[in-house]
């Protein structure tokens, strides 16, 4: 208890990390490059991703493209409109909410750029360029940057903007990310980083997932108090479980729970894919829904326009970007307005 105290005294004062709703300046989106990585589906998975910035940038929210060389770069400014910024960063894939900075506000409203150490989910993809991304994103930003002792990816948390934190014990937890240290060792980090005051653990994340159950996969935080979780659409759905067990949890912790349909089965053989309506991006006037051509896709659409009353949501289709292991949310990384 002794070593919680003293870490809890190096909280920086008044931190907090503002909703993804709260108004934001811009939003960084990777572009995917690497034709070893991505092979037949690189075409379609540039073309979705394009797609994504083009949607974001047509509200007149700035759009910064990330793109990793030249090629890249001819190659995306052929696909998205004049709007949108491209900058050139180092990365060894797109999924920049995991090796980008997550930012923060200080006591005096001022921003900066907090980034935490990255071992390609749990040592899973060691990528050249993944280990700069963050440093190289803050600094194009002007954004003050510092670096946590300790492994953490963007897409295992989400909040409300109250101080609320929700993750999953299975990627938090998970010894292939910090080993030497406990559940109350992370929480303390949680504090000490970030600001959070109060912790909801849900359990596993989806099937499939190689980020070890990333909650912005599962459950999205939608409003102050408030939570989405996918309800299993099919009986043979695989993560039946997983969303039933996330949404005893959430109530029992006395947060209101929005259902969503999920998009039920998605696979090839036996092995099921992390296909889910969870990992749309909210921008300042619209929110973009990953898509699968499932049956389900208007449905989910639908109910996760109701409840950002006052933006449009907009399904598009993801299932190429899927197959490198993600959607929107997880490419990109997006930058809150200093408050007035």
């Amino acid at each position: 208890m002794q070593r919680l105290a003293q870490r809890l005294l190096s909280i920086m004062p008044g931190i907090r990390m503002p909703a993804e709703w709260a108004q934001q300046d811009w939003i960084w989106i990777g572009f995917p490059a690497h034709a070893d990585l991505w092979e037949e589906n690189l075409v379609p998975a540039q073309e979705q991703m394009a797609a994504f910035a083009n949607a974001v940038a047509e509200t007149g929210q700035q759009v910064r493209l990330v793109v990793r060389d030249a090629a890249a770069e001819a190659r995306a400014r052929r696909l998205v409109s004049s709007s949108v910024v491209m900058e050139r960063h180092p990365y060894g894939d797109i999924w920049l909410r995991d090796t980008g900075p997550i930012t923060v506000l200080d006591g005096d409203g001022e921003r900066r750029a907090q980034g935490f150490g990255f071992n390609g989910w749990g040592g899973k993809f060691i990528m050249e360029g993944d280990q700069e991304t963050g440093a190289s994103l803050a600094e194009a930003a002007d954004l003050p940057y510092s670096r946590a002792d300790w492994i953490l990816e963007g897409g295992a948390i989400e909040t409300d903007g109250t101080g609320l934190v929700v993750t999953t014990e299975q990627c938090l937890l998970n010894p292939n990310r910090n080993p030497s240290l406990s559940r109350e060792d992370i929480w303390a980090n949680l504090q000490r980083d970030l600001g959070f005051e109060r912790v909801l653990w849900l359990g596993d994340g989806l099937a499939g997932d190689h980020t070890d159950g990333h909650v912005d996969n599962l459950a999205r935080m939608v409003a102050e108090n408030a939570i989405a979780i996918p309800r299993a659409s099919t009986p043979d759905d695989p993560n039946r479980t997983v969303y039933d067990d996330a949404r005893a949890r959430a109530q029992d912790f006395g947060l209101t729970v929005h259902d969503i349909p999920s998009p039920g089965w998605m696979g090839e053989g036996d092995e099921a894919e992390p296909a889910s309506y969870m990992n749309f991006a909210i921008c300042n006037d619209v929110v973009v829904v990953p898509t699968y051509g499932s049956a389900h896709d208007d449905d989910a659409v639908a109910a996760i326009g109701d409840l950002f009353p006052g933006r449009v949501a907009v399904g598009l289709r993801a299932d190429a970007v899927l197959t490198g292991g993600g959607s929107f949310h997880c490419a990109s990384c997006h930058v809150p307005a200093k408050p007035s």
